[in-house]
């Protein structure tokens, strides 16, 4: 499922980081109480997977990891 990036809900964001082109994203959505990691690249391209509180950090530390073995949300970020 692919969504639009500016069509999701609003977020706050608890932590970010940017490397290599890469930007990593915890954010917590208020109405639904969810923690969300997001990746996007400097293409555009990106994914976000929903977690758990107690394994939100190590999540954000290692998003490519636990990517390959659940289900994750595409995003398009192209307006």
């Amino acid at each position: 499922m692919t969504a639009k990036l500016n069509s999701l809900p609003a977020r706050r964001e608890l932590d970010h980081r940017h490397a290599n082109g890469i930007d990593v994203t915890l954010s917590w959505s208020p109405g639904g109480d969810r923690l969300y990691v997001t990746v996007l690249d400097d293409a555009g391209d990106g994914f976000e997977l929903a977690v758990d509180a107690h394994e939100a950090v190590d999540v954000f530390d290692h998003p490519y990891a636990y990517a390959a073995h659940r289900e994750s949300r595409l995003l398009d970020v192209a307006a």
